[in-house]
């Protein structure tokens, strides 16, 4: 699974609502994204990890690669 992780460009929108942070992660090639919340304590690359397993499998349900 990393191999295609590193493979992906995957782009990320921080925003911080409150006490907690919305993580938007977006494949380049398709446009497909997810959105994840998290505790605004928690580390930055903890989030970005977490948002791109959600992309990844949700890439994988909807046909492997997507390409748009």
């Amino acid at each position: 699974m990393p191999d295609r992780e590193a493979s992906r460009e995957i782009l990320f929108e921080l925003t911080a609502v409150g006490g907690a942070v919305r993580v938007v992660a977006i494949d380049a090639a398709t446009g497909i994204e997810v959105t994840i919340m998290g505790p605004t304590t928690a580390p930055r690359a903890a989030l970005q990890r977490l948002a791109a397993q959600k992309l990844e499998r949700r890439l994988a349900r909807e046909g492997g690669t997507g390409r748009a």
